[in-house]
């Protein structure tokens, strides 16, 4: 299906904008191809949100907006994906099996299986499939106020079994 094209004013406007939202994106990014990337991402929602821009509204303010929101969403997005490096010593052990990360993983699925299903998938989803609070929340069609309990109490409960089961609170 053909999108209408986006009205000439806007069109202008963004062609305009270009060298101010780039220096603007710099600023944001820190990295040149990083806010020539972000520049793209805003540019194209602005020409596909072409017929939103109010035009008793600054199109300068409605574009630096739809950058600062793109700047959000890719920040949220590298919270979620952030690369794991993991410390030299290790690697120190690399090829020797080992039957206690296996242990590990099992301790902590059974001590996830112990809790509660509302205190599980708040932890699940916030901890462990990186969901921010609000989205978490959306899911669970609860108020944020009432996931940061449920996630607060899990925490707590598992802190507490894996400490029974590794003998840590004797």
């Amino acid at each position: 299906m053909l999108q209408p094209l986006p009205t000439p004013n806007v069109r202008d406007a963004v062609c305009e904008m270009l060298p101010r939202l780039r220096r603007l994106a710099r600023a944001l990014t820190g990295h040149v191809h990083d806010a020539d990337d972000l520049v793209q991402v805003a540019v194209e929602r602005a020409l596909a949100r072409a017929p939103q821009w109010q035009p008793d509204r600054p199109v300068q303010a409605w574009l630096y907006g739809i950058l600062r929101n793109a700047w959000i969403d890719e920040q949220r997005a590298r919270k979620r994906q952030q690369p794991f490096h993991a410390p030299e010593e290790a690697g120190e052990d690399v090829g020797v099996s080992s039957i206690d990360h296996y242990v590990e993983q099992l301790s902590m699925a059974a001590a996830m299986a112990r809790l509660p299903d509302e205190q599980r998938l708040a932890v699940s989803l916030v901890l462990v499939e990186g969901l921010s609070y609000a989205e978490a929340a959306a899911v669970m069609e609860v108020p944020v106020g009432t996931l940061t309990s449920r996630l607060a109490r899990g925490r707590q409960a598992l802190q507490a079994i894996l400490a029974e089961d590794t003998g840590a609170s004797r």
